[in-house]
């Protein structure tokens, strides 16, 4: 096999989940590609120096990787899709940071989840990304994400207007601080902090949520996948601010975004053990209550 490795502002402690994952590799014959920044980065801290290649833009997935782990946050996994794209590359996700949504395998896990890779005894969970259009087309080749688009006011300026159809049809206009459109991946994201639903991977959905909405009856609301979003903005600034999974452009007043579901799927690795289900109430403490 030849694994593709992603890491993203490594400390001297997780540099030890890095060199496990190496050396698990390394006991099966399998290739090391790391990620042209993440070498660099272990090179001149810490002095480490794996032998392997690198890789440095999405079209190096396209020239036989097998897979990519990504050792990190959500936010790192996040990162880490920007390179997988369309290449059908699986990923896998290895918690060293905090909550762990995406990167849902732990790091005391390392050897038993490559021995379950070695043995193929995983399947790929489908995930939807989202695939965001704009006039000056703002995001070029960084036009898919696997969370949200999030568009939001500047800095402490007044409330915006976010004018919102769906299949061309006219559907609201939320006033408020800002607007999100998730994927049911992103549900557990910036979506949840600002009251919208769970939604569960496969479930071929978006979700529309106002972020602190100035009218009160306004609520989140779920749509079919299939149907087209498009949005358009009023504010007293001549610009807002429009986010793709973390990437940040300004965008004009009146300028038309078109979201849409991107034409591929991302390949999650998933093993038996574990389950969405499982994630959601570890990760938010479900049950805890000693009444349950």
């Amino acid at each position: 096999m030849r694994i593709a490795i992603y890491g993203y502002k490594f400390s001297r402690q997780n540099l030890e989940y890095l060199t496990q994952v190496v050396e698990e590799c390394r006991k099966r014959a399998w290739e090391l590609v790391l990620e042209e920044d993440l070498l660099n980065h272990v090179r001149s801290k810490f002095d480490y120096h794996p032998l392997c290649e690198a890789f440095n833009q999405a079209s190096d997935f396209h020239q036989g990787i097998d897979m990519m782990i990504c050792l990190g946050g959500d936010g790192s996994f996040l990162r880490a899709v920007r390179y997988i794209r369309s290449s059908e590359v699986p990923i896998l996700g290895i918690n060293t940071g905090r909550l762990g949504f995406l990167t849902n395998i732990s790091k005391e896990a390392i050897s038993e989840t490559f021995h379950l890779i070695e043995q193929k005894k995983y399947e790929y969970q489908k995930r939807s990304l989202l695939k965001v259009d704009t006039e000056g087309d703002l995001f070029e080749g960084e036009k898919y994400a696997l969370n949200e688009l999030t568009i939001t006011k500047k800095d402490t300026s007044s409330m915006i207007i976010v004018h919102a159809k769906l299949d061309n049809k006219y559907l609201n206009s939320y006033w408020a601080d800002g607007l999100i459109v998730a994927t049911p991946t992103g549900s557990t994201g910036y979506n949840l902090s600002c009251g919208g639903p769970i939604i569960t991977p496969g479930c071929k959905v978006h979700i529309i949520t106002p972020i602190a909405a100035h009218n009160l009856n306004v609520r989140p609301v779920v749509v079919p996948d299939h149907l087209p979003i498009d949005l358009s903005l009023e504010s007293r600034d001549r610009t807002c601010l429009v986010s793709l999974d973390g990437i940040t452009k300004n965008i004009k007043q009146g300028e038309e975004i078109r979201v849409t579901k991107a034409e591929f799927l991302l390949n999650v690795v998933k093993f038996e053990h574990t389950n969405f289900l499982d994630t959601i109430r570890n990760k938010m403490y479900w049950g805890i209550d000693n009444r349950n």
